[in-house]
């Protein structure tokens, strides 16, 4: 079984964030408190290897983990962070959380790890219902293919990892740990929930 100790995990901080108006999603607060910080929290107590992706505010993010940004500019959205972690990171897996789910599975690490096998070099979280995409853990081995898909201008995830042939970690006992806030209304909605 791969071990949690031979990963690294990504929390996915690089995007535009145009549906909450173009605000840093990392920094927005829940309960007083960044969403970067519950993510932190939840991802913390599973693994002691943990870094952001982010292409604005690092400074700030430093705070949290050490941070780096994406290799091709642009925005290229997950998968732009995705590329620039297998790059940057020295473990040969590396997994990724997004920065605004802050109620993140903590067994996530370890079912990831246990899932592992030889038949695949990318594993993706799965609800139940659907494929949680940016919930994901990939072999370097996938960057040189990873590289020529966005130089040729792709960007979707889905597409990159049926090419891959990616497997699916199932968590259909927990499917509430996927919520992500994309918007202020959800975000709000989110906040009376967990009040």
């Amino acid at each position: 079984m791969l071990q949690p100790t031979q990963t690294t995990w990504v929390i996915l901080a690089g995007g535009q964030a145009t549906r909450m108006g173009g605000d840093d999603k990392g920094f927005i607060e829940l309960n007083h408190k960044p969403l970067i910080q519950h993510v932190i929290e939840r991802l913390k107590p599973q693994t002691d290897r943990i870094f952001i992706n982010a292409n604005r505010n690092q400074s700030r993010y430093q705070a949290f983990a050490p941070v780096f940004a994406d290799h091709i500019e642009g925005f290229q959205g997950p998968l732009g962070g995705m590329h620039a972690a297998l790059n940057h990171i020295e473990t040969d897996w590396v997994g990724f959380v997004p920065c605004d789910s802050p109620n993140i599975s903590l067994d996530l690490v370890e079912r990831f790890c246990r899932s592992v096998d030889e038949s695949s070099d990318i594993w993706v979280a799965h609800d139940g219902h659907h494929p949680q995409p940016v919930f994901a853990l990939c072999h370097k081995r996938v960057l040189p293919a990873l590289t020529t898909f966005l130089q040729r201008g792709e960007r979707k995830m889905g597409l990159f990892f049926s090419q891959h042939h990616a497997r699916y970690v199932d968590f259909s006992d927990s499917p509430q740990c996927f919520v992500n806030l994309n918007t202020p209304q959800e975000l709000a909605q989110f906040g009376k929930i967990c009040s």
